[in-house]
């Protein structure tokens, strides 16, 4: 499988398709056909507090010993938490490597919603920078590296963008971001994807709607009531949080309105052919123009997939690692690859 590289990457490994996951939809679904891997024993709860009085669960593991690697926050995607597999794959691996791996779930997810009446959204920046400020001071000792998958990337590459806010965030990752929040949710909503969209809709609504939310009757009725990731999006989500309408919300917090604010090393995975995100939003960007940003453009892969023939760790988790440690940001003991 040829790497289109739509950026200055450094040399990384190439993806190959693993048989039988060939085509961008196998690839997004094999974790649900045949499950993902085991959650990691133990873990610790942490309580990141919010200044209006909500308070984010994260879960951290660490390796078996200190290796004076940076704390990895990892950010889950839409309707997701730290029990979504892909994030149990990433931490797994980046802790038996030798990483601290704090999954966050955002305000209103899994864990985090019987501590917070409220909601994330796409662009809530405020909220990952409160939970990186509560976190305790030894986690800090070597730097953060946010990761973020699917929307969580997209949080995650706006937070940069905004200049992170004076936190010791020494690098960022972000996989199968959609960096254009209007056109991934048009393309969400095409006909080839109805079973995905009536998927992700129900999803939303479910996580919307627990008990805890905080929501008046008007908003209950707009979420149950919406049609559409659109509607969900337009009839609720803006409003709920100061927006005109959804694409004044989409064009507010897509994160490619933010890519030239990097100033931190980041990388940026994606595959061309994801079912949810058109292709288009990472070819009209020329990201020869963006210094700070390494752009690993894979032919295939799908959604948060990526399930390759060299080995049964996904492509992108390993590239990460690599790339981390050409950063000079990987365990002691792990050189930094030239």
């Amino acid at each position: 499988m040829r790497r289109e590289i739509l950026a200055s990457a450094p040399s990384l490994p190439l993806f190959r398709e693993r048989a039988p996951w060939f085509g961008g939809d196998l690839q997004t679904l094999r974790n649900i056909i045949i499950g993902g891997p085991a959650e990691l024993p133990g873990g610790e709860r942490l309580l990141l507090a919010m200044p209006d009085g909500d308070r984010l669960a994260a879960r951290l593991d660490r390796p078996a010993s200190d290796t004076g690697a940076p704390l990895i926050v990892l950010a889950h995607g839409l309707a997701g938490s730290e029990s979504s597999l892909h994030g149990i794959a990433t931490a797994r691996y980046l802790v038996d490597e030798g990483w601290k791996v704090l999954r966050l779930n955002l305000r209103g997810s899994g864990p985090s919603r019987p501590t917070s009446g409220g909601r994330y959204h796409a662009g809530k920046t405020e909220d990952l920078a409160a939970a990186l400020r509560g976190l305790p001071a030894d986690l800090l000792r070597n730097g953060i590296v946010l990761i973020g998958n699917s929307l969580g990337g997209n949080l995650v590459l706006k937070f940069i963008g905004e200049g992170g806010d004076d936190l010791p965030i020494r690098a960022a990752v972000a996989v199968s971001t959609p960096i254009d929040l209007a056109a991934t949710c048009a393309r969400m909503m095409a006909p080839r994807n109805f079973a995905y969209h009536r998927y992700m809709l129900d999803q939303m609504k479910r996580e919307a709607l627990a008990p805890d939310a905080e929501l008046t009757t008007a908003e209950r009725a707009a979420i149950a009531g919406a049609r559409s990731v659109y509607e969900f999006d337009d009839l609720f989500v803006a409003p709920h949080f100061g927006y005109r309408d959804a694409p004044d919300y989409y064009e507010a917090n897509a994160a490619k309105n933010f890519l030239a604010g990097a100033a931190l090393p980041t990388l940026i995975l994606h595959a061309l052919d994801d079912p949810w995100i058109p292709a288009e939003c990472y070819k009209a960007i020329d990201w020869s123009r963006l210094p700070m940003i390494d752009a690993v453009i894979a032919q295939g892969g799908g959604h948060m997939g990526f399930h390759d023939a060299e080995s049964l760790t996904p492509w992108h988790d390993r590239v990460t690692a690599q790339w981390l440690a050409r950063q000079g940001l990987g365990p002691r003991g792990l050189l930094k690859t030239e």
